[in-house]
């Protein structure tokens, strides 16, 4: 796609699906100047480019994981995603890896992760959806977490209540 090939910085935002990675997306880009710019079509999914402020790209991977798909279909979908951020010529400057705070981090998280460490990627880790966690809870699952993603940022946060909204778009610009 030459539009990737534009020399822009490219961060990727991936996740399971249902983990509310469009929300988060929506949440990051109420800017003006934010364009859809065009897709790669998988044969179910596509690559989804935003250009934000003229300046860089986030690029939209599909989720991952269960979704309501042909065993053949979830397949194509990971050779896209792996295809994007292991084996093409784009670099993406950072990662910004979903998962739901409420869950933790399911198996396909954590092999998702350890991919984006073998290919030495710098991960954002955003845990979603913290609004629907139990105050009790809340410390447990946390540690919990941070000892999952080790070395990596996690970022608490909920699209909907905009928690972390600001720790998020400091995260993606610096």
């Amino acid at each position: 796609d030459p539009i990737l090939q534009d020399g822009k910085p490219q961060i990727a935002i991936i996740g399971r699906s249902n983990v509310g990675k469009s929300s988060t997306i929506n949440a990051l880009t109420k800017q003006k100047g934010l364009a859809r710019t065009s897709s790669f079509p998988g044969r179910t999914a596509q690559i989804n480019l935003f250009l934000i402020n003229d300046s860089f790209y986030l690029v939209d991977l599909p989720g991952y994981g269960f979704t309501r798909t042909s065993r053949e279909e979830r397949e194509d979908l990971q050779h896209l995603i792996h295809w994007y951020l292991l084996d093409s010529p784009y670099h993406q400057e950072k990662v910004i890896l979903i998962i739901d705070a409420n869950v933790g981090l399911t198996q396909d998280d954590k092999d998702m992760l350890f991919s984006l460490e073998e290919a030495r990627k710098e991960i954002i880790v955003i845990a979603n959806k913290v609004d629907k966690i139990k105050k009790s809870e809340y410390k447990k699952k946390f540690e919990k977490i941070e000892s999952q993603v080790g070395m990596h940022k996690v970022i608490p946060y909920s699209a909907e209540k905009r928690i972390g909204q600001a720790e998020l778009t400091r995260a993606v610009l610096e």
